[in-house]
């Protein structure tokens, strides 16, 4: 599809970038001509759609680099949860109970809704991670199935651990690798997933690893999330979380180390060594009560997650900046902004493209905003809009990979009913819930 965006006002966070009465020529899904007034240059080009900005902004899509679609459903849940006063208890009394009661249906209205909400949010890209014991097989084909349905963009795994059986390890490690060797898309593809390392033995590691070497995908797996997980490695194998992972080869360019919040100097520097990607997951981190990564500031390769509460990167990045100034860091807005625009570095090192930037030769993944600013927009101080000003309620339409997936804040098809099947799915798994 050729697409045509007229009279935009270009804003980039980073590297920072402004320009007024800007067009946007979208051939298939690349951003093929950016410049003034390109009717009259693209006279005797077949235009197969044209969007009028009307002045107001157009950014590329933001990027959610880790999340739980699964989750989506516990929204509100109502079910008999014990209380828990400790990290492995949040795990053992819900999430990993939530995740035995997900069957094939509540799986896919959970991955809808998680998909719905996230384009609607202006989020393009969601790396997603998936646990969902009961229905191993075919998961990732289910949230693939979700994913296209609203068009987003995505990385998607599932969840390896030794917590369900060796049998249940050896199906996730399966369902990695054919999701990777026979699901993948242009728009989708696949890391390999794993839990933490406190729920891997040796064993399930070097699996793991040979699975990686197998696909040339990243390791997607939380890291010293708590300190459990910290006194766990070191108390049973006399070495740190991440030298753990360094031991069985498991960190390159494409490995994404979730939360990272106890790293130790030499965790840090073993991330950096190997230009890995440490995401960070603000308000997951302060509702679990596990503590804040002072270490954020020091790394090179830093971006944003939600660990599965929503994928609004607006709200996101604003929490995790909030957070920041009450720990005491000397962190600035602008360093969120490129926390989260790395997301767009780690798409690019899974999709053959280009991501993050409105110029020729990237991929289209545009948000639209009609943001009524009260101040100046201007080069300086863009940072400060993000964070004191723009939300997701400015999005106003979406293209992802060229395609218009949301326009003047409809879908394409109707949502009501997705949303109603969703509540009766999360009704029926909360009273699943209560069987495990």
């Amino acid at each position: 599809m050729n697409l045509l965006i007229k009279q935009a006002r270009l804003l980039q966070f980073y590297p920072e970038k402004l320009a007024a009465n800007a067009d946007i020529f979208i051939q298939d899904q690349y951003i093929n001509k950016v410049g003034k007034d390109l009717e009259k240059e693209l006279k005797g080009e077949k235009i197969d759609k044209v969007i009028d900005a009307g002045g107001n902004f157009v950014i590329p899509g933001n990027v959610c680099s880790h999340n739980h679609f699964y989750s989506v459903l516990a929204r509100g849940v109502v079910a008999d949860i014990r209380p828990s006063y400790d990290f492995v208890g949040i795990l053992q009394n819900l999430w990993w109970r939530l995740d035995r009661a997900l069957d094939e249906s509540s799986l896919y209205y959970s991955g809808l809704a998680g998909a719905l909400d996230a384009v609607r949010a202006g989020t393009t890209s969601v790396i997603d991670h998936n646990a969902s014991p009961s229905c191993i097989k075919g998961s990732l084909k289910i949230l693939k199935t979700a994913f296209e349905k609203c068009g987003l963009r995505g990385i998607l795994c599932y969840e390896v651990t030794d917590r369900n059986g060796l049998q249940g390890r050896d199906n996730g490690i399966k369902e990695n690798l054919e999701f990777i060797k026979n699901q993948e898309t242009d728009l989708i593809k696949g890391a390999v997933g794993a839990h933490a390392p406190f729920t891997l033995c040796d064993e399930s590691l070097n699996h793991l690893s040979e699975a990686v070497r197998e696909t040339q995908r990243g390791i997607h797996i939380h890291a010293a999330e708590d300190k459990y997980d910290l006194s766990y490695s070191h108390y049973n194998y006399g070495m740190s979380t991440l030298e753990r992972l360094e031991r069985f080869n498991l960190l390159d360019e494409k490995s994404l180390i979730v939360h990272g919040v106890h790293l130790l100097d030499k965790d840090a520097d073993i991330i950096e060594s190997h230009n890995s990607f440490l995401v960070h997951n603000p308000k997951s981190n302060m509702n679990n009560n596990v503590g804040y990564n002072l270490k954020l500031f020091g790394l090179k390769n830093v971006a944003i997650g939600t660990d599965g509460i929503g994928s609004d990167m607006f709200e996101e990045t604003k929490f995790g900046y909030f957070k920041s100034r009450d720990a005491g860091l000397n962190l600035l807005p602008s360093d969120f902004m490129r926390f989260l625009c790395n997301g767009n570095k780690i798409a690019e090192r899974y999709f053959s493209g280009k991501f993050g930037q409105i110029k020729p030769g990237f991929l289209a993944d545009l948000v639209i905003l009609d943001y009524l600013h009260p101040t100046p927009v201007m080069m300086n101080n863009t940072a400060g809009h993000f964070i004191f000003g723009l939300s997701s309620q400015v999005v106003e339409t979406v293209i992802i990979n060229g395609r218009c997936v949301y326009e003047n804040r409809q879908f394409p098809f109707d949502v009501e009913s997705i949303y109603c099947k969703a509540r009766k799915e999360a009704s029926r798994l909360w009273k699943k819930i209560d069987r495990f």
